[in-house]
């Protein structure tokens, strides 16, 4: 579990946390102090004494109080944006606003320049920086002071946008697209693929509670493996919700038999460390996670109480320009392969019913929706991969079947049909007359 990519991994997942930033900055602020100090001893005696303490002291509490007034209505405007965009579009999104990084640094430079405020302070009073040592300590107030202002501007500049309907599709677009460049570049978390039968021989490792699989360390399993000689075979991907005592992996002996330090009990705790499970699911690791909650802001725009199709025909180009990247994970080269560890490749079946499947139920008497929804799957028809090709015309039939069932008006309905691929479209209406005819 301490090999470098998981320590890279497990530090990639704590940057993201709101606390862990803030720490940091704290840390930094005691340190800027810190060395102030010491590098006040270095200072020639004729500068050090241009400024006093008296000018540092005026910026600091400055800096005390503004921080703390700035900080109480940052965090007021981010509960704010993370209730109305919970209620407005979706409560998935909740998890990806509450990792904005421009929202995280701000209120981490706050605290930590409030922090540095008060050490500073203290500092003062208890005479290690006296009236005749403090230039220093008043050019290291003034870069805080900068950095302030920098993240003012910064912050004031995204609240323009933050948490609006544009600002939120962009985001989880570009996590999205992200989490399908590094399974793209990782085929199978950098596992086989498991396309083939598990051998029978294999043993089944169950999960010890209940959860959503959040994140898979395949590094770790693959050194879990070699030093306990099997092959461990992941039945459960990432995003999958797992019952306690329910299969979570399947393990099968090809080694030497296991030693006193390497028995059953160090792998099913091994394996429990590697694969963590939590109570929401989340957009780690997981591209398919991404295509439900852009598919739920498109749905909850067509609600009758939104009633807002725009906002879903821009869900739907979105979601179509993210499966553009898509390649089969079967099959592709890569640098290197994690040759004890089998994980299953994304279906395109799946991506295709993760995007649309709710938002063509729900926009299903909408004409301009559907035809953009048959325009884009008739363009991922013509994508390179067979795959994708076929999961997007058989999605572009039951779409268009169930679209044409509602629509009664035959103006809309020409204009439907001919928003869908030729293939599509010959295929859907000679069921229509088939069903008429029987």
């Amino acid at each position: 579990m301490l090999n470098p990519s998981t320590l890279i991994r497990k530090a990639g997942y704590l940057s993201r946390q709101l606390s862990v930033r803030v720490v940091i900055m704290g840390l930094l602020a005691v340190v800027a102090v810190g060395l102030s100090s010491v590098i006040e001893h270095w200072i020639p005696e004729e500068l050090a004494t241009t400024l006093t303490g008296a000018a540092a002291d005026r910026l600091l509490a400055i800096i005390a109080n503004a921080m703390l007034v700035v900080t109480t209505f940052s965090l007021s405007v981010m509960v704010t944006v993370y209730r109305s965009t919970s209620t407005q579009w979706t409560p998935r999104v909740h998890r990806l606003i509450i990792q904005d990084q421009t929202t995280q640094n701000t209120l981490a430079v706050f605290i930590g320049a409030y922090v540095y405020a008060l050490i500073a302070i203290i500092m003062r009073e208890l005479g290690v920086f006296d009236d005749k040592s403090a230039f220093v300590l008043f050019i290291t107030t003034v870069l805080v002071l900068v950095l302030i202002v920098l993240y003012l501007i910064r912050w004031v500049l995204h609240l323009q946008s933050f948490g609006s309907l544009i600002d939120t599709s962009r985001q989880i677009e570009s996590e999205t697209s992200q989490m399908f460049r590094d399974r793209l570049a990782n085929p199978c978390l950098g596992a086989n693929p498991l396309v083939d039968p598990i051998p029978d021989s294999a043993e089944v490792i169950v999960a010890s509670e209940s959860g959503y699989i959040q994140h898979i360390f395949p590094e770790a399993l693959d050194e879990l493996a070699k030093n306990h000689g099997v092959r461990i075979y992941m039945v459960r991907n990432i995003g999958s919700f797992v019952f306690m005592n329910e299969p979570l992996v399947q393990v099968d002996r090809i080694g030497d038999a296991m030693d006193e330090d390497h028995n059953d009990e160090t792998l099913r705790r091994g394996i429990q460390r590697a694969i963590i499970l939590g109570d929401v699911r989340t957009f780690d690791q997981d591209p398919r996670f991404g295509m439900i909650v852009m598919g739920e802001v498109a749905s909850k725009a067509l609600s009758p109480g939104v009633n807002d199709p725009g906002t879903a025909i821009d869900v739907i180009h979105r979601i179509g320009r993210i499966l553009t990247d898509y390649e089969d994970e079967v099959g592709r080269d890569r640098d290197e392969v994690l040759d004890s560890i089998f994980v299953e490749p994304i279906d395109p079946a799946d991506l295709i019913q993760d995007a649309f499947g709710a938002l063509a139920r729900d926009g299903v008497a909408v004409v301009e929706v559907q035809q953009c929804l048959q325009s884009t799957l008739a363009g991922l028809m013509r994508h390179p991969d067979k795959g994708l090709r076929k999961a997007a015309g058989a999605a572009a039939q039951r779409h268009l079947f169930r679209a044409l069932s509602k629509i009664d008006f035959g103006p809309d309905r020409d204009q439907l049909l001919s928003s869908a691929a030729k293939d599509v479209r010959d295929h859907v209406t000679a069921e229509l007359d088939n069903a008429q005819n029987d």
